[in-house]
Parts: structure tokens; sequence; C-alpha cells
């Protein structure tokens, strides 16, 4: 023995070992609780044909702790490695089913018109299947304007489910406006960077074919 460590003296070095989180983590259980949420939320907002404001004030307390665990559970999962596979796919379903639900709640109320309904789950949709369009790719980060427009359609969808009247209902319409217009913007421009980045995928492919070819 020379006293000498093994990755010192160029020998074989063991690779660090990395913990996988396991599934009951909090992060996970915050999602868990919002997928659960979902058809609370729908109960509570249809009682009674949604007529009884008490009722939906209860529905949009549900409605606000998904909203609020779709934030914490994500930084959480990021700070402190908790992603899990299911996270993964786990937290997205839950975003857009307590939004969905709401949305198609509200219309068949006719307190939303379908319209906005449609425009909002058809961007949500039509992202979603983008981003698996170009995965091999790479991803498309979330931009700052997406967590705008998460915000802007979580504060006018609340609002739309509680009972309010006079200034504050003019003031809701124009907030999911806001909304909807954000909904819009976001969603071409998700398309113009899904479009560069599977330009660039494409080329990058050739590029390696090329250069196979080349070394026949």
């Amino acid at each position: 023995m020379t006293g000498v460590p093994a990755s010192a003296a160029g020998g074989p070095r063991t690779a660090p070992v990395v913990r996988q989180a396991g599934l009951w983590n909090i992060a996970n259980v915050l999602t868990m609780l919002r997928l659960v949420l979902v058809p609370a939320f729908v109960l509570l907002l249809m009682h009674d044909d949604g007529t009884d404001p008490v009722w939906r004030v209860f529905a949009w307390a549900a409605f606000a702790v998904a909203m609020i665990t779709d934030v914490f559970d994500g930084h959480l999962a990021r700070a402190y490695n908790l992603v899990t596979d299911f996270g993964k796919i786990a937290d997205p379903i839950a975003d857009k089913a307590i939004m969905g639900a709401a949305l198609i709640c509200l219309s068949v109320l006719g307190d939303l018109p379908w319209w906005v309904t449609g425009v909002i789950l058809f961007r949500e949709l039509g992202i979603t299947l983008m981003r698996f369009w170009v995965i091999k790719h790479g991803v498309i980060p979330a931009s700052r304007g997406g967590k705008i427009k998460t915000l802007a359609q979580g504060t006018a969808v609340g609002m739309y489910v509680l009972v309010l009247t006079g200034p504050l209902a003019t003031f809701r319409w124009w907030v999911m406006a806001v909304a909807v217009a954000l909904t819009v913007v976001t969603g071409l421009d998700y398309v113009r960077q899904a479009v560069v980045l599977r330009r660039a995928g494409l080329a990058r492919e050739r590029a390696v074919r090329a250069e196979r070819d080349a070394a026949r």
C-alpha cells in the first residue's frame, strides 16, 4: 500500500451516489392535494346550480388553495431536489385540471362566455402538445410572460367564481380581458420558440449525419 487514495493515484473513481427523491415528499403531496381539490371545487361551485353565494365562497377558497400550492410545489421540488417522474407528469395535469374545471363550470353556469373558455383551453392544450412535438430537440422554458399569464388567469377566474356586482363585476371583466390577451400573446411566443427549437434541432441532426457520411 502506498497510502495514496486511489483517486489521487489515478485509480478508478467511485461515482457519487445521487439520492432519488421519494414519492411521498412535500412537493408531490401538494400536487396530490391539488388533484383532490379539483372534484371538491366542482362540487362546491355547482352546488344548488351555482346560485348560493356562500358555497361559491367555499369554491373560491378551494380554487385559491389550488393556485397557491401550484406556486409552492414546483419551487420546493427544484430548491430541495424533490423532482420525481410522478411530479413531472402530475404537476402539469393538476394545473390544467383545476383551471379547465373552473372555466368549464363557469361557462356551464352562464357566468363566462364559452369562447373565453375555448381560447384558454385551446392554448393550454396546444402548448402541451407542442412541447411533446419538440421534446427530442429540447425543452421550451417557462417564460416570465407565461408566469404573468398564469397569475392573470388565476386572478380573473377566482373573481368570476365569487358572486360580484357593481364596479367589481366590471373590473373582473377587464382582468379576464387581460388574461385572454396574455394567453394569446404568450401562446404565439411559445409557437415561435417551438419552431425555432425544432429547426435548430433538425439542423444539428443534418450536420451530424453529414459528418458521419464524410467519415465513411
